[in-house]
């Protein structure tokens, strides 16, 4: 039996968007807002931040927060340093539970603290991806649809996986155009292919989240900007799940008023978010 743990790393420095954890979406913190969906699958979710004011903000509305160093160049990185703490016994009113169980026995799910509005189905399919016991890292992709158009597909922002519907494995992620479609014009690749992007939640089991932050950066990954293909070069397999859900990340001050503009439809139609 697996004990899930969500960590949310939101750090206040970002080159578009400095202190977006804390940018304001219908009348709350984009953090309490990731919290709080996240907090509808897993029993335990903590904020892993590098700043104070985000740390008051979660205390603020009851959440969870752990202080990492400032110096992580990645969300992976950070979660590590929370679990570490977690499983030492500080900044974790329930780290008892963790003392008595081994690395390979938890579950810790990364969750993006500029996704607002992540889905608990798309949280509790990530999970259950560990009901296979191979299992070492879950992740989260999304089959573009012919009405999404070129723009969409060829945005780099949004990286392109390729999996295998034979083992349910990633095999490859880019921010390119994956698969090149031969001898087919552009226009057509998405009527006629099979295109998937990436939802950029992970969990990991815990021993293999210890295995991966040691691992050296890879010639892929630097040129991509995609920590996951160190992962895929070192021979860890990336099980995956596909959500239906729409999701909305938050990069830019643009962004979030396209995100005001989803909450806002969202509302009218009655979902509770």
């Amino acid at each position: 039996m697996k004990e899930f743990i969500g960590i949310i790393p939101a750090r206040w420095a970002s080159s578009r968007f400095p202190g977006k954890p804390l940018a304001m979406i219908g009348g709350k913190a984009m953090i309490e807002r990731v919290y709080g969906q996240a907090h509808k699958a897993l029993s335990h979710v903590v904020v892993a931040t590098d700043d104070k004011r985000i740390h008051d903000c979660v205390s603020g509305f009851g959440g969870v927060a752990v202080m990492t160093r400032n110096d992580h160049r990645c969300g992976t990185e950070r979660c590590i340093e929370a679990y570490g703490k977690m499983k030492n016994g500080s900044d974790s009113p329930w780290y008892k539970e963790l003392q008595g169980l081994r690395d390979e026995d938890i579950v810790i799910v990364n969750i993006q603290g500029d996704e607002p509005f992540i889905q608990p189905e798309q949280v509790r399919s990530l999970c259950g991806l560990f009901e296979n016991k191979e299992t070492e890292i879950g992740t989260l992709v999304k089959a573009f649809k012919a009405e999404d158009g070129w723009e969409k597909l060829v945005n780099p922002n949004t990286p392109k996986v390729v999996w295998s519907e034979v083992t349910g494995e990633a095999l490859l992620f880019s921010r390119s155009v994956i698969p090149y479609m031969r001898g087919v014009a552009q226009e057509e690749w998405l009527q006629k292919g099979r295109y998937y992007g990436h939802i950029g939640m992970y969990a990991y089991r815990g021993d293999v989240l210890r295995r991966i932050v040691d691992m050296k950066p890879v010639s892929a990954e630097t040129a991509e900007s995609l920590e996951q293909l160190r992962w895929l070069e070192n021979g860890v397999k990336i099980r995956v799940a596909v959500s239906n859900q729409q999701s909305i990340g938050i990069d830019t001050p643009e962004d979030l008023r396209r995100a005001e503009e989803f909450l806002a439809e969202t509302t009218n139609n009655n979902m509770i978010l």
